[in-house]
């Protein structure tokens, strides 16, 4: 038997302000998301940041809500069961959250009590970052090493340029046709550049290793050159020219983060004249408060406060049955 562990990112328990800024202090807690000394980590996180953050974040998280809870959550459970019902009677598929519930704690508890020949770990983030991925990867062998029988385990560590979930994002796209739009955007989270430039050993930031344009040995794992990998896979599939299409970050801290920033290109392209522009979000593989509101919402606003007349949002894939598929697919390979 084998044992199928699906990891999201995680979300409150509910848009309170209370389960907010629990959820926001555990996730900015993690040495890997803030990668910065201990103390001061601590000092910012939990007296500057949250206090200040989790007031605003509920209010958003309200705007997202919907009658099933967190659409983040909400999509990840349907993707299990939809997986669980896809694979054979040998694999046994469970979700859990890097943060909040459901717990990788209590997910992996139950897991270890079944005694699997096996245990497939997926982090659901198709460009490995260490914020991310890492985080989730090393959450779960803490855990896991603790345990006095220790399956086989396999890691799935990304899956920027796995053709299925490549095939599951341009079915997403093709819904809106490419070539109706003026422009189209690959949003993808952002990261302070600090992170990807730890990626190297040659003492080299990542700026000098090419990772607009190829993936290579050196850079096979920075978060940067993957994102433009999934870009360059996903264009040439909708056909998409070069000069039609633009890579960029969202959800910035500040200006040392990974550019060009997704709100000052749709700002530049709604004052150029580019009244259509379509968004994708391929480092999303469920619609969250990312995509549904910093996307489909802020996002449209300032399009149009800018001079542009219709910003669409591409859905992230979510549970559909592509994507249900794809990730039956990479299980059994």
């Amino acid at each position: 038997m084998t044992g199928v562990l699906l990891i999201q990112l995680g979300t409150p328990d509910s848009p309170s302000v209370s389960d907010v800024r629990k959820y926001l202090s555990e996730f900015l807690n993690d040495p890997r998301v803030i990668d910065i000394p201990y103390l001061f980590r601590k000092f910012l996180v939990n007296i500057i940041i949250v206090p200040f953050r989790a007031p605003k974040s509920a209010k958003l998280y309200k705007q997202l809500w919907t009658e099933k809870g967190s659409p983040l959550l909400s999509y990840s459970e349907s993707l299990k069961e939809k997986l669980q019902s896809a694979l054979d009677s040998n694999f046994e598929v469970e979700l859990a959250m890097r943060y909040q519930s459901p717990s990788m704690d209590t997910v992996l508890k139950r897991m270890n009590k079944k005694g699997y020949e096996r245990i497939i770990i997926l982090p659901l983030f198709p460009q490995y970052a260490s914020a991310s991925s890492g985080s989730a990867i090393e959450k779960a062998l803490k855990i896991i090493k603790k345990w006095w029988v220790i399956p086989e385990l396999k890691i799935i560590s990304q899956f920027y340029n796995n053709e299925d979930y490549i095939n599951s994002v341009v079915a997403q796209g093709q819904k809106y046709n490419p070539a109706d739009y003026d422009h189209v955007l690959f949003s993808y989270h952002g990261l302070p550049v600090r992170q990807v430039d730890k990626v190297y050993t040659d003492g080299k930031p990542c700026a000098d290793h090419n990772c607009e344009n190829e993936i290579n040995p050196s850079n096979q794992y920075c978060y940067k050159a993957a994102c433009y990998a999934t870009t360059r896979l996903l264009a040439e599939k909708l056909n998409i020219p070069k000069e039609k299409y633009t890579v960029c970050f969202q959800s910035r801290l500040n200006k040392k983060w990974l550019e060009p920033f997704s709100d000052k290109i749709i700002i530049e392209h709604a004052k150029k004249d580019t009244k259509k522009l379509l968004v994708f979000s391929p480092a999303f593989v469920a619609d969250c408060l990312e995509t549904i509101v910093e996307i489909g919402h802020d996002y449209s606003l300032l399009f149009k406060q800018n001079g542009g007349t219709h910003l669409q949002l591409v859905e992230s894939l979510n549970d559909n049955p592509h994507w249900v598929q794809a990730v039956k697919n990479m299980i059994l390979s």
